[in-house]
């Protein structure tokens, strides 16, 4: 049998997936992806850490070597963790223990006095700070009336219902709403390769935070597999607006 490989021989990440208490280790996920072109890392450390845990963020922060935008509640818990760790961004969602995943976007409107003075302190840290919201005209002017750099529209009724010609609609309207209100704007939720490319040909979306679906197409494909057919869905979709990138 041949004997175990020696650590110094090792890539970075090839040496972090030996590591057994790190199993499976996110952050050697996270060198994977950017290696095979992801443009940023999202994660999402939640108050009851069922997804990754502190040391996985603080890891994360001195390994990403494209942006970590770093998803989390609005506590004050929360907003610690992120001036201690200073990811280039922070976006708000909504968090409520029951749920399996993040169910729907913020309530900026009726939420405004909670988020406000976190929002305050993080871009006084010089953290760019972006909200989760659903795809709804009040909830994009609420938040660039916060003074945020970027939405990230919710597409879970689209995902839910891609057939449906309204679900996409109010995903083109925020979009557009957003950008004439010199808003960043993202998307994400429940978005797969089957169902990428209309979202992806908004042109006024330039980001869209994918994780779910990467990481189950991985276990039959690998990880860095699953990373480009995903960039070349949405890059195929994005050709068709004339504009570069994903």
């Amino acid at each position: 049998m041949p004997g175990l490989p020696n650590l110094q021989d090792l890539d970075r990440h090839e040496a972090l997936l030996l590591l057994p208490h790190r199993e499976p280790d996110p952050v050697a996920a996270a060198l994977l992806c950017e290696r095979a072109g992801a443009d940023g890392i999202t994660a999402h450390l939640r108050e009851d850490r069922r997804h990754i845990q502190d040391d996985d963020i603080e890891r994360l922060s001195r390994e990403v070597a494209t942006i970590l935008n770093l998803e989390m509640g609005c506590s004050e818990e929360m907003v610690a963790i992120a001036l201690r760790i200073r990811p280039y961004q922070v976006t708000l969602v909504p968090e409520r223990r029951q749920e399996v995943t993040t169910e729907g976007g913020l309530d900026v409107v009726g939420e405004t006095a909670r988020l406000e003075p976190a929002l305050r302190r993080l871009g006084d840290a010089g953290i760019r700070t972006s909200l989760f919201i659903a795809p709804d005209e009040s909830q994009v002017r609420r938040s660039a009336a916060l003074g945020v750099s970027a939405i990230e529209l919710h597409t879970g009724r689209y995902s839910h219902a891609p057939r449906d010609p309204g679900t996409l609609a109010a995903l083109r309207r925020a979009a557009a709403l957003g950008s004439e209100l010199r808003l960043a704007v993202h998307a994400g939720h429940g978005l797969t390769v089957r169902n990428v490319a209309p979202v992806a040909a908004i042109a006024e979306i330039e980001e869209l935070n994918i994780g779910h679906s990467i990481v189950s197409r991985a276990i039959f494909v690998g990880i860095a597999a699953a990373v480009t057919e995903m960039l070349d869905a949405m890059r195929a979709a994005r050709a068709t607006t004339g504009r570069r990138g994903p």
